[in-house]
């Protein structure tokens, strides 16, 4: 098959599905291509990013025909952070996406085919995440990394992890006294905050993911945050992708959780 489109090249689409990442799907002469922030349904004028044998990847330049599931979102940094995909569609639609996605996967997998109910929403979908892992950029920012990248976009205003768990993070990293980890060399302290938090207790643990064994002063963090019952540090001193290593310095609190 002779692959109908060349890199850089301009096209006019009809967007006609959804890929597993919620990306919107376009054929030309039968031939894929994904684009990235499209909906179903839409007109849209695009660029080709990436030519492969079966598929494209391509990126809107215009939407002709907005989809009526488009809304704009109300995250500052949803364009560029990695840490969801579908706040540019109403969330009815997303449920729909979802469950389309297991429907298609069963009917793959299964010769008797079965019918996938519809998906259950959220009566809020907002703040809702138990845990969060905040990576701390050098420049003593905390935020989210940016899609397929190791660059930390700082957060203002996220809207899936928890507010509590958002004015932890930020009073950690504006009280911090010590060096922060810089990637590149593998020098410097402070790696990662993660919040856990107990929805039906109230209670969160906070761990900070150290390079290294430096104690922290949790005083005025527990005072300022009662219901922080536990504090840890991670002792991660490997050059690693891996967020947490196996040894855990608990500081303050007596129990921890995997």
């Amino acid at each position: 098959m002779e692959i109908p489109v060349q890199k850089n090249e301009e096209i006019e689409v009809e967007i006609i599905d959804y890929g597993t990442e919620g990306e919107g799907i376009a054929k030309k002469e039968g031939y894929i291509i994904f684009v990235e922030g499209a909906l179903k349904g839409e007109i849209c004028k695009i660029h080709i990013l990436k030519v492969l044998k079966t598929h494209a990847f391509a990126k809107i330049i215009e939407i002709i025909k907005p989809s009526e599931n488009r809304v704009e979102s109300e995250c500052e940094t949803y364009k560029r952070c990695g840490g969801c995909s579908l706040r540019h569609i109403k969330y009815e639609e997303t449920l729909k996406i979802k469950q389309e996605k297991v429907q298609n996967l069963v009917n793959k997998m299964l010769e008797n085919k079965l019918k996938v109910d519809n998906t259950i929403g959220m009566k809020n979908p907002t703040h809702y995440r138990n845990k969060a892992i905040y990576p701390v950029s050098i420049e003593g920012k905390v935020g989210i990394f940016a899609k397929r990248s190791h660059n930390i976009i700082p957060i203002s205003k996220c809207m899936i992890q928890t507010e509590s768990s958002q004015e932890i993070a930020k009073y950690i990293i504006d009280n911090w006294n010590n060096s922060i980890y810089d990637e590149k060399t593998g020098k410097g302290l402070l790696r990662n905050i993660i919040i856990r938090e107990a929805f039906g207790t109230n209670e969160i643990m906070c761990i900070l993911v150290q390079n290294g064994r430096k104690e922290y002063d949790y005083k005025n963090l527990i005072e300022k945050f009662p219901e922080i019952k536990t504090v840890v540090i991670n002792v991660n001193t490997k050059n690693t992708n891996v967020v947490l290593s196996k040894e855990n310095i608990i500081l303050y609190g007596k129990r921890i959780y995997n």
